[in-house]
């Protein structure tokens, strides 16, 4: 009997996992070196049409793609001196190769706390868009094409930006962790929705995640949207109140309204996880609703979450390390900045800020602008100092950009570092531009990939630069992460290849149809992405080495394919 017993359990275990399902990546894995996706312009006799009408979307030209030409590495010396010979170097051994994704934005779509007001009818993309409905099956498939890039060539290891929720909810950040731990996630909240009868052919299917290979490490860093309502506010009574119950929030317009998140007169909408197109219900003015709309049910996993609750379900997981950088002690007290280094025989050093504004940090335009208060400056120069003097080389990894963003710019206030700071962004450059190790500062926030050289200020010590790479989000188009390989050359310098990478998305499948949508929105909201058409950008960026770091790194001798 007992052989008959074990084939039993073995069996339920396997129709188990077939219920569950899981949604296949494309046979072809490959980064933009080799190929990339290029929207298909809209024909000029197509219909404009409002972002909610997805149903208009193929009919009309909007969201199509085709693969392009790959694109290769543009070789970057900015910060380098002109009397500098480069064009001789050899690539003598790989220091160090990790992944970065940012901005992922996990949502649940059917939230009675959404701000679909502010896009439905066009204006903000991050308000509304039809992505917001696959987000976990898209971090599933750049989970699937990360593993497969790791057998072929492993990461020492993966980190994750910031802005893993959209709107600091407790099922979006376990829909996020259970994703990456490779659990069966259930996309749906409220009561359970089918619009297309049958399993995988919709975004509220159950399916069984692939999870990062349990031997590549992750870390976290915290973004504005993991803390604060939509990203904007740090959320009031009235809001968190909300998020639970049946009634779609009832706000104003906090961009242009000096009342703000106390404002009132518009109901920002929801999607109803019925309808195969996720339609938008109860949103426009309140004069115009006879009774307040209601989402299809309450839900108490709803509930927004503070950093330390957030940062504690970092340790609820089944990948490594516990925790995923935090430590339980500062978790408890919400300080999301850590340190570590990620292989002990490499002499480099990651340095994780929080450089999101925190609820004390009033400014105009909402919370999310860059920030760091005198505690954790201090922090950030003790570890920069001990880095500089045990010899490592350095990354820093924060969410928010530094000197990118021009407060005149048209993102004055929402992109820019905070006016009313303890740390000004000016006094923080010129800080970083002290230590010569500094090699690269890498954040997401913005969706962009962009590289930035933050040249030294001394043209006597180019050493005194670094790099400066946003990665785009895996929420919009062009919904893609980064690889970064660190080699040691044979002239005193390094380079850091800094390669975007398209998820495998399997034709047919939800990740698929997301991107079309992530398409559709850039046409229809009218965004621009830098390095259009693809939105891609590789580049090798060199770095000259100080003399100590010189002799240090050539005595590390592994070879380019370890």
């Amino acid at each position: 009997m007992k052989p008959l017993f074990t084939l039993g359990i073995l069996l339920a275990v396997f129709l188990i996992i077939v219920a569950a399902g899981a949604y296949p990546i494309d046979s072809r894995v490959v980064t933009t070196l080799e190929r990339t996706v290029l929207p298909v312009a809209v024909p000029s006799t197509s219909s404009t049409i409002f972002p909610y009408e997805v149903s208009q979307y193929s009919k009309n030209g909007y969201g199509n793609w085709e693969y392009g030409d790959g694109l290769g590495y543009e070789k970057r010396l900015d910060l380098l001196s002109p009397a500098h010979n480069n064009t001789s170097t050899n690539h003598s051994a790989k220091l160090l190769r990790f992944f970065d994704i940012t901005d992922i934005h996990i949502s649940d779509e059917e939230t009675p706390t959404q701000a679909i007001y502010y896009g439905y009818l066009g204006g903000q993309s991050s308000g509304y868009s039809p992505v917001m409905l696959s987000t976990t099956q898209v971090l599933d498939a750049a989970v699937q094409t990360i593993n497969a890039f790791h057998k072929e060539e492993p990461f020492d290891f993966g980190i994750s930006l910031g802005d893993a929720a959209n709107n600091e909810q407790y099922n979006e950040i376990r829909w996020y962790i259970d994703v990456l731990d490779g659990k069966t996630i259930n996309p749906d909240s409220g009561v359970k929705d089918n619009p297309v009868p049958g399993p995988f052919n919709d975004y509220q299917d159950t399916f069984k995640a692939e999870g990062l290979n349990k031997s590549i490490k992750w870390y976290q860093v915290l973004g504005n949207h993991d803390h604060n309502w939509i990203g904007t506010n740090p959320p009031d009574d009235y809001l968190k109140a909300n998020y639970t119950g049946e009634y779609i929030l009832n706000i104003g317009n906090i961009f242009t309204d000096p009342n703000g998140i106390k404002s009132r007169g518009l109901y920002m909408g929801a999607i109803d996880g019925r309808t195969v197109n996720g339609d938008i219900i109860g949103v426009g003015n309140v004069s115009d609703f006879n009774t307040p709309p209601k989402v299809l049910a309450a839900d108490p996993n709803r509930r927004a979450l503070s950093v330390p609750e957030w940062m504690s379900e970092f340790f609820k997981t089944t990948s490594s390390p516990k925790g995923h950088g935090f430590n339980r002690t500062d978790a408890e007290a919400g300080i999301a900045y850590y340190s570590f280094e990620p292989k002990a025989d490499v002499p480099i050093k990651v340095i994780v800020l929080d450089d999101t504004q925190p609820s004390t940090d009033a400014d105009v335009g909402g919370y999310g602008h860059g920030s760091l208060d005198n505690v954790q400056f201090d922090w950030l120069v003790s570890e920069l100092d001990q880095g500089q003097a045990e010899g490592k080389l350095m990354i820093i990894a924060a969410h928010i950009p530094i000197g990118v963003e021009d407060r005149g710019s048209s993102l004055d206030e929402y992109m820019a570092w905070s006016q009313v700071a303890d740390v000004s962004e000016q006094q923080l450059l010129d800080k970083l531009h002290e230590y010569p190790n500094l090699i690269l500062w890498i954040a997401g926030h913005r969706h962009y990939n962009t590289i930035t050289p933050q040249v030294s200020p001394d043209p006597e010590h180019p050493e005194l630069g670094f790099w400066e790479v946003e990665t785009s989000s895996l929420r919009d188009f062009p919904q893609q992460f980064r690889t970064f390989d660190i080699v040691r050359n044979s002239d005193n310098t390094i380079s850091i290849f800094a390669t975007n990478v398209d998820p495998a998305v399997k034709e047919g499948t939800i990740a698929a149809k997301s991107r079309s949508y992530g398409i559709a929105a850039m046409e229809i909201f009218n965004n621009t992405l830098p390095y259009s058409p693809s939105g891609s950008y590789n580049a090798e960026l060199v770095k000259p080495l100080s003399p100590d770091m010189q002799e240090k790194i050539q005595n590390y001798r592994a070879p380019l394919n370890s």
